[in-house]
């Protein structure tokens, strides 16, 4: 039987989440171009951070810096925060 290292089944995971929020981004990005919609625009940045942001963070930024744990996690947090602040805007500001 084959063990599996579970931080390459975490890493793998977070890179396909990354990976198809950013191209869900890109299609709220497409829209924002095809209609000069700048609710798409937010809409598009506001699913890049929520999607690729922690990952960023967790396995970019994180090991850059030699950030704590805490760190990271508050790291996450406030770009999941932005993520979710852009799409209220996208949707509220129209």
């Amino acid at each position: 039987m084959v063990a599996v290292d579970p931080a390459a089944v975490l890493f793998a995971t977070a890179l396909a989440t990354a990976v198809v929020g950013l191209v869900v981004a890109g299609y709220a990005y497409r829209g924002y171009r095809r209609n000069d919609s700048l609710a798409m625009f937010y809409l598009a940045i506001g699913i890049g951070l929520i999607a690729a942001g922690p990952v960023v963070v967790s396995y970019g930024l994180a090991p850059l810096l030699s950030l704590s744990d805490a760190a990271s996690l508050l790291g996450v947090l406030w770009v999941t925060i932005a993520g979710l602040v852009a799409i209220l805007y996208s949707l509220e500001g129209t």
